[in-house]
């Protein structure tokens, strides 16, 4: 995560066999923040010709990029393994394995919202269904391997936002288990996958409930990240955004219990207040270490996700408070979200291209490092 193009000069073509070898978890966030781009794209409250279309899409993209990186990522594991174990052994790695659980969910809850549309119902509601199920169980073992690991093997000397990854992964399905909720028999299994999503939620909410305060104490302690780590700032953005997203999901799909909407804009208006005042801090931040020479590194793709999750959790609010300053919150958040992501995009491309970022990453700086 911490190479960036600046750092290298123009380099070979990598070989075949050692292609995915520096083939890291963090590139799943490239599937994420693609598929949020469909996702919050289509639930948008105004009509705009051919966004719907564009979403769906885009929503495509992400599904053959997650095809693409299932398969490098299986080729990591079997040519690789030394490296793959190095990658869980190492503190600023491991958290990253909470994005493949995410890019699964992302990417089946794409296919019921707009990959219906080219796919049809029953085939958009298997592919989601799978990917569901083997994301949520992904997304829980994450939660608990990871901080295992770090507590018993990782040595740590600060915290760092990459620490929300894995404990924000069960939010994500507790964000999209609703939507498949009316598509199950009622009584019982409707009841439970409801259920589950509150678990889910309560799972991941108090998990980062603990994580914040060290974050937000390590920028007030210790400065500063480094300059090619600033943008995993933007990822205090996830849990927030998408823990709105839930509770306004938790309210569609079950009208019938009292006072969900309520909750759910409580909930909602308090969290996105924060998650504003730190989109601004942490764009201000941005600011400076662009303007101190950072340069483009996979950690761009942290400004996709997390502001795509604040435009779907805006969306929410302004669908169950019919308050227009909130749908163009979504609208302008949306605005911001397709910028990131064309840059990111594009930035990673040429990286591909030239080799860069599938070369070996130097020696990462300590985490506790001033950067003035």
């Amino acid at each position: 995560m911490a190479t960036t193009l600046a750092q290298y000069t123009p380099l070979p073509r990598v070989p075949r066999t050692l292609a995915v070898r520096h083939l890291g978890p963090n590139w799943y966030a490239t599937v994420m923040g693609t598929a949020i781009v469909a996702g919050a794209g289509a639930a948008l409250p105004v009509r705009v010709p051919g966004l719907r279309t564009a979403c769906t899409a885009v929503w495509s993209l992400s599904l053959l990029m997650l095809a693409v990186l299932l398969v490098a990522r299986t080729l990591h594991w079997t040519h690789h393994r030394d490296q793959a174990r190095a990658h869980l052994l190492d503190p600023a790695v491991a958290p990253f394995y909470g994005c493949v659980a995410m890019a699964m969910m992302s990417v089946g809850g794409g296919a019921l919202t707009v990959g219906r549309d080219w796919i049809g119902l029953d085939a958009a509601l298997a592919l989601d269904g799978v990917l569901f199920v083997l994301g949520t169980a992904l997304g829980v073992a994450v939660a608990v391997t990871v901080p295992y690991l770090m507590v018993v093997h990782h040595r740590i000397e600060a915290a760092s936002p990459v620490w929300l990854l894995p404990v924000v992964a069960p939010m994500v399905s507790a964000a999209q288990g609703p939507f498949l909720v009316p598509h199950l028999p009622p009584g019982q299994w409707q009841g439970t996958l409801l259920l589950t999503c509150y678990g889910l939620f309560g799972l991941s909410l108090f998990a980062v409930l603990l994580m914040l305060p060290l974050v937000f104490g390590r920028l007030m302690t210790g400065g500063p990240l480094p300059l090619t780590l600033t943008p995993t700032l933007f990822l205090v953005l996830g849990p927030l955004g998408q823990s709105t997203t839930a509770a306004n999901n938790f309210a569609d799909a079950a009208p019938h219990l009292p006072y969900g909407t309520t909750l759910a804009v409580l909930y909602g208006v308090p969290v996105m207040g924060f998650a504003l005042m730190w989109l601004v801090l942490a764009g201000a931040l941005l600011v400076r270490a662009r303007r101190r020479g950072m340069g483009f590194a996979m950690t761009w793709w942290a400004l996709t996700f997390p502001v795509g999750v604040c435009v779907t959790g805006a969306e929410g609010l302004a669908r169950h408070t019919g308050l227009t300053p909130l749908l163009w919150l979504a609208v302008a958040l949306y605005a911001l979200l397709v910028a990131v992501w064309l840059v990111a995009a594009a930035r990673t491309v040429r990286g591909l291209v030239s080799g860069a970022l599938l070369a070996a990453p130097p020696v990462p700086s300590p985490g506790t490092a001033r950067t003035r």
